[in-house]
């Protein structure tokens, strides 16, 4: 299949494309479609605005290779609906291309469908883009794409593209399939080993021993050869350009105080950070950036904050900065606040061991031990009220605790189904901590009541 000459930019003065990439189901390849498709449109010049439906960490950091732009998550379970129409003008008003990449299946939600990508893309009323693992389908394509389209009908679906297909004559099936429900085929996609990303925790691998931008460039040139981009434009752009008017609501605490210096831990080790997390943490203060990993001294701070990320992974490197961690509990036992978050909560332990049982001994502030030896999958989103203040947040880990530690006893969690859960977090006059990420960018007046009151 061959693609008629590209559309140039300046065709649609006036229009921005926005449109959200789902599939059926996870393993479906909506991420390296998602990543093929941004490199593509910034290879022709494109502004591409990519942003993730969801709580992911990693295939944004893969956006942000792939678009040159910081990728944004967009989640309806953590943030209110007001915050994510205004992150998704604040970030897309400059581009020509709005791509978001949805999680799990379309429908896929915390509840049934709620928070799921159909929920954000009925919000923000762009059109979704479907994708479809074909490998061993033909016409029975018809009926999942119309169930699709029926079950929810003020949800859009514009367009889809067949994955894992080898021949033409088969996708001449699938194309009739989509056009007998009133969906635009945008083509096919060839299965090609060399432009897939090794799996690790259920999301990708984002260390060095991956090549991303070679891997970005194949899905590029693999989108650009097989899909019909300018139809895709085409279909999708019908939102009006705008010039931006948004008003950052990052910030809803009153009267809060300046502070000298807010330190945000940021390496190899600790990297799963929103964006907006950043930005609410900078209306307090200055940030600043440490490595536990390189750095021997800690710098002087007001807040400390340690994010998740895979500190399992630097365990033996974290473990001998030993005139760091002393630093640290001298922090902690002079009043230091402390936001810690899986990874960061694991550090701040006595001790973690890898999955051999060997123990690394860490900063000790906090009376227990996690170790990866035991390996069970936590995931979920949650809801915390600590004191009549509630933060809410997702957890993902595969480590665990050690025994059974002694948390707080005022704090209850709950799941999105609001059931209370036995989830430890640890929250004193100085230090919040827990396996939960939570996101505070529309809320950091939680922040500031549970760690400065």
């Amino acid at each position: 299949m061959t693609n008629p000459p590209p559309v140039s930019i300046p065709d649609l003065p006036d229009l921005q494309s926005g449109f959200l990439i789902a599939a059926a189901h996870s393993g479906a390849g909506k991420t390296t479609v998602t990543l093929g498709i941004l490199g593509a449109l910034r290879n022709r010049g494109h502004q591409v605005q990519p942003f993730k439906c969801g709580p992911d960490y990693l295939d944004p950091k893969l956006h942000t290779i792939a678009s040159g732009r910081e990728s944004i998550n967009l989640d309806r379970f953590m943030m209110d609906d007001t915050h994510i129409r205004q992150l998704y003008e604040k970030y897309g008003h400059d581009a020509s291309v709005l791509v978001t990449e949805g999680v799990m299946g379309l429908f896929d939600g915390a509840v049934k469908m709620e928070g799921s990508s159909a929920d954000l893309a009925c919000l923000l009323q762009i059109p979704v883009i479907m994708v479809i693992n074909a490998k061993a389908m033909a016409y029975s394509a018809a009926a999942i794409l119309l169930g699709f389209k029926m079950l929810r009908p003020e949800l859009k679906i514009a367009g889809v593209i067949f994955n894992f297909v080898q021949h033409e004559s088969h996708y001449q099936i699938l194309k009739s399939a989509a056009e007998d429900v009133g969906i635009t085929a945008l083509g096919y996609l060839p299965d090609t080993p060399d432009i897939k990303i090794p799996s690790r925790h259920l999301g990708l691998k984002t260390g060095t021993e991956i090549d991303h931008g070679a891997i970005i460039a194949s899905a590029a040139a693999h989108i650009e050869k097989h899909i019909l981009l300018d139809e895709l434009i085409r279909i999708t752009a019908d939102r009006p350009a705008t010039d931006s008017h948004v008003t950052d609501n990052a910030v809803k605490a009153e009267s809060i105080r300046p502070l000298k210096k807010i330190l945000v831990a940021r390496d190899e080790a600790f990297n799963f950070i929103y964006p907006e997390n950043l930005a609410a943490l900078a209306s307090l203060g200055e940030l600043s950036f440490f490595s536990p990993l390189k750095d021997h001294h800690l710098p002087e701070a007001d807040l400390i904050y340690l994010p998740g990320g895979y500190p399992e992974l630097h365990l033996e490197t974290l473990s001998s900065n030993k005139t760091l961690l002393n630093e640290l509990q001298v922090y902690a036992r002079d009043g230091g606040k402390l936001l810690a978050e899986c990874g960061g909560m694991m550090y701040l332990g006595k001790s973690i061991s890898n999955e051999q049982a060997k123990v690394f001994p860490m900063a000790g502030i906090l009376d227990f031990a996690t170790g990866m030896q035991h390996k069970k999958l936590a995931i979920g989103y949650k809801r915390v009220k600590i004191r009549g203040t509630e933060l809410r947040g997702h957890e993902f880990h595969y480590s665990g605790f050690m025994g059974n530690p002694d948390a707080t006893a005022d704090v209850q969690v709950y799941s999105a189904r609001q059931e209370l859960l036995h989830t430890p977090v640890f929250s004193t006059d100085n230090i919040l901590a827990s396996y939960l990420h939570f996101y505070f960018g529309d809320n950091i007046q939680a922040i500031k009541t549970l760690l400065f009151g």
